[in-house]
């Protein structure tokens, strides 16, 4: 059951105090308490509510039942770092460009909010990977990520020498410009760039996509998300970096090891009961079409 509901935004976005505010009336008709980031807090008038809703986001996730999300996939995609152990779902409004993982619209929110709050709506669960850096034995770096992990270089048109392990046994060593390891929702994003396969989003797997290969047979590798991956580079190699949903990341020295596996817990989106997986397809990438 809902009783409260949290609202983050994607910062210096001019339409947020157009949308926040009559948000705010549909919300508090129905008895329930709301809570906001800084971001959107900016755009409530003083005095309206208590000064305590504004919240840092990671405190917003452990307070809210609901997290209305205003921006587009990059807004998600950090929202999607920050769930920890409750798996609060998150309906996206979409305030972006592309929207792929956003789709619902400004028109579209209130009445799916108002099936959310009725029990009438539906939640598609997607998992994210969790992926940490050790060095010299112990992890230095750790880190969720809803789309991709990749490994690249920094400089330099070169080839890299991956290798890899899978539930301890060796699969094989990439020579590419790099490997991404994305999650069924994050296959239509940098790996199917890189020629990786689409995924429908509830399935539970990973996708292993090398960058450029520099062999014929190095072809995209889909396995099953309970496996644990383990990327050690080639003799070396240097100023390699592993990157998080394109948004954060670390960087690697020639003798760390990768380790990369499911995160136990799942990400709730909220979806209209009428909009399909290959609706959003053939509208955002125009799938199927010639």
């Amino acid at each position: 059951m809902v009783k409260a509901v949290g609202i983050i935004s994607k910062p210096q976005k001019e339409d947020i105090c157009g949308i926040v505010p009559p948000l705010i009336s549909q919300l508090r008709g129905h008895g329930l308490e709301v809570f906001f980031d800084t971001e959107t807090g900016s755009c409530v008038e003083p005095g309206t509510l208590p000064a305590d809703r504004v919240l840092p986001r990671e405190q917003l996730m452990a307070r809210a039942d609901l997290l209305l999300l205003l921006g587009g996939d990059g807004t998600l995609l950090a929202a999607a770092r920050m769930i920890g152990d409750r798996s609060v779902p998150i309906l996206p409004v979409n305030l972006g460009h592309l929207g792929f993982l956003t789709s619902v619209t400004p028109q579209e929110m209130h009445g799916l909010l108002e099936q959310v709050l009725a029990g009438q709506h539906r939640i598609s669960e997607r998992i994210l990977l969790q992926a940490e850096i050790s060095r010299g034995g112990k992890v230095i770096y750790s880190q969720r990520a809803l789309n991709e992990a990749v490994l690249n270089k920094a400089a330099l048109a070169r080839i890299v020498d991956f290798d890899l392990e899978i539930d301890g046994s060796y699969v094989c060593s990439y020579k590419a410009d790099g490997l991404i390891i994305s999650t069924p929702t994050g296959s239509t994003g940098y790996s199917l760039s890189a020629g990786g396969p689409i995924i429908y989003p509830v399935l539970e797997a990973f996708v292993v996509t090398p960058i450029c290969p520099h062999s014929l047979t190095n072809r995209a590798l889909v396995i099953p998300d309970s496996a644990k991956m383990r990327i050690t580079m080639g003799e070396g190699e240097q100023a390699l970096y592993l990157t998080l949903d394109g948004q954060v990341g670390a960087e690697l020295e020639h003798a760390d090891c990768v380790a990369i596996s499911k995160y136990p817990h799942k990400l709730k989106l909220v979806r209209p009961a009428k909009k399909s997986y290959f609706e959003i397809l053939r509208k955002k990438l125009k799938w199927g079409q010639r």
